[in-house]
């Protein structure tokens, strides 16, 4: 597993720092995401340095990384939940207390600061609500940066940040500075996003510096225990695995203090029997049978999903043709690619088009065939797929084009399409635009990513 799993300590609001650290750490947990607030290592207490000396001792003693948190409902004014924000009045407040975590953050050598927008005041223009937001961020960074410390910017429902697209494209507005990475709480993604949890970690791959955990329904802002939300956890864990994030993901449960310890065991428990299993005994004597004898590869790439499970099955399967690329010619490699794929079911073919980026350069004129028959199925899992790293290197303009549109038209994200930005053209925004002109002419709505790739080219 390349990160670590943690619990936040807005969970243990009635605990003792000091003991819930000892709980989280006891129960096998290996991080924490630290919410500063007044009974949790309050920013503003005048003996704040001997508490952070006192707390990385212990941090270090338990064994736990750290992130810090920045969400405490009260901490700031003790009328008004959350207040103020980036986005209301007394901005400056919001500001100051996000460098003192920064400061925090430094000394304990923490992964990150996490931090949301806020809520737009209904005095407050849209358009003058986003540049205090760029305002603010802005100050915060600049005080990140004399420190070394990087933010983490959570997209939450109701706020003027409130989905991923709107996290990345505030980035992009201040000139995508390294330290500004973001925060995904996976459970927005199931309440308010257009795409499941597995998909935004993969939309926003190695920007990722905080990942929260939790379970919610679609439409509904409420922190739920695995399993009695729709999440899938198990294609999200192996999301984060497939992106190789490195980071903290840790349980965020704001609202099950009055249960702390009991709930913090069965979210362990839920999250080691959803973690992916790359190594999974299965698996590692299949790649082993392949080196020795390659043809074998006919009957374990079919079998992979039911011995390492669906969620782990395209990573199984890479692994495999790897282990077959490794075995024998390139030839034979591209014979075989395509026999598999042709002959698998759409699970086996969508294995196949992933395994492209690690092996497809070896066969490109296998490769490139495969991803062409694939751009003309009707599965949208197989179009994702095929316009993975491989198309990106080797595909023919004008198939690559067609490809790109047939995600607008099937509403596939335009974050599944590798190499997007080096490889998008005059003709592809010509194609585009027509494609919308097309949708407002019907009275369609024309999708944000169509509306999003002809702006950032205009």
């Amino acid at each position: 597993m390349t990160f670590d799993l943690g619990y936040g300590t807005n969970g243990f609001a009635n605990h003792r720092l000091d003991d819930a650290l000892a709980v989280i750490a006891d129960l096998g947990y290996t991080g924490v995401a630290l919410t500063l607030d007044h009974h949790h290592l309050d920013p503003f207490a005048g003996n704040i340095g001997g508490q952070i000396d006192r707390l990385a001792a212990r941090l270090d003693q338990l064994g736990l990384r750290v992130v810090v948190e920045t969400g405490a409902r009260y901490l700031l004014d003790p009328r008004h939940k959350h207040h103020p924000t980036l986005v209301s009045d007394a901005q400056e407040v919001r500001v100051d207390f996000l460098l003192r975590a920064v400061r925090i953050a430094a000394a304990l050598g923490a992964d990150c600061v996490s931090f949301w927008s806020g809520i737009r005041p209904s005095t407050v223009e849209p358009e003058d609500a986003w540049a205090r937001l760029r305002s603010g961020v802005d100050a915060v960074l600049h005080g990140a940066a004399e420190h070394g410390v990087r933010l983490g910017l959570e997209p939450e429902p109701g706020m003027l940040v409130e989905r991923l697209a709107d996290a990345l494209r505030l980035r992009d507005e201040l000139g995508s500075p390294e330290l500004l990475g973001i925060t995904l709480d996976v459970g927005h993604c199931v309440a308010v996003e257009p795409v499941d949890a597995a998909a935004c970690v993969r939309e926003a791959g190695d920007l990722l510096v905080n990942v929260q955990l939790d379970d919610m329904l679609p439409g509904v802002h409420e922190h739920l225990e695995f399993g009695d939300g729709e999440l899938d956890l198990t294609a999200t864990l192996a999301a984060l695995a497939e992106v190789g994030y490195r980071g903290l993901a840790a349980v965020e449960l704001p609202r099950h203090s009055h249960a702390a310890p009991e709930v913090a065991r069965r979210a362990i428990d839920a999250l080691r029997a959803a973690l992916p299993a790359p190594d999974h005994p299965w698996l590692v004597a299949a790649e082993r049978s392949v080196r020795s004898a390659p043809d074998s590869i006919r009957v374990l790439f079919p079998a992979a999903g039911r011995h390492v499970g669906r969620a782990v099955d395209d990573v199984a399967r890479t692994r495999l043709l790897v282990a077959y690329a490794a075995a024998v010619e390139a030839e034979e490699l591209g014979r075989e690619l395509t026999a598999l794929y042709r002959h698998g079911d759409d699970a086996e073919r969508r294995g196949v088009l992933h395994a492209l980026s690690e092996v497809g350069g070896l066969a490109p004129v296998a490769g490139v065939e495969i991803v062409k028959d694939a751009l003309r199925a009707n599965d949208t899992s197989l179009v994702a797929a095929a316009l993975g790293p491989f198309a990106a290197d080797h595909l023919d303009q004008h198939s690559w084009r067609h490809g790109v549109l047939k995600c607008l038209f099937t509403s596939i994200p335009l974050a599944a399409v590798a190499g997007l930005d080096r490889r998008v053209d005059g003709e592809l925004l010509r194609m585009v635009d027509a494609f919308a002109e097309e949708r407002r002419a019907a009275g369609r709505a024309v999708p944000d990513d169509a509306v999003d790739l002809l702006r950032s080219q205009s």
